[in-house]
């Protein structure tokens, strides 16, 4: 039964994270690390399945760098704030939406510069 519910979970994580490389505020780099663990405790098969996608790049680097190089987070926080102002100008014409999406890039953008570690050389 728990060996299902990993499996389910690490999938899910796997299609959010999928999902974060192109939707602001959504964290690729957790989710895929979650998932990571989840087939690691379930299904080896499918852990290596995920290190072996174009997804696992993310989790290879963290591992084998111990976080983000300072360069990949520039562009992340570059990325996403475009995003979220495109997203704003462009998609939704609610007041107290724009400030919610606003609300949720920033956050995004603070816990990429201050909570995701810096890659050791």
């Amino acid at each position: 039964m728990q060996k299902h519910l990993y499996i389910t979970l690490g999938a899910l994580c796997v299609a959010l994270g999928a999902l974060g490389v192109v939707v602001p505020g959504l964290p690729t780099t957790p989710l895929l690390l979650a998932a990571s663990w989840l087939f690691y405790h379930s299904s080896p098969r499918l852990q290596e399945w995920l290190l072996a996608s174009r997804l696992g790049v993310y989790i290879r680097t963290y591992h084998e760098q111990g976080g983000m190089r300072p360069r990949t987070k520039v562009w992340v926080v570059v990325l996403m704030s475009t995003m979220v102002a495109c997203s704003i100008h462009f998609f939704i014409a609610n007041g107290v939406v724009d400030w919610v999406v606003a609300a949720a890039g920033l956050v995004g953008c603070l816990v990429v510069i201050f909570k995701v570690p810096n890659a050791k050389r």
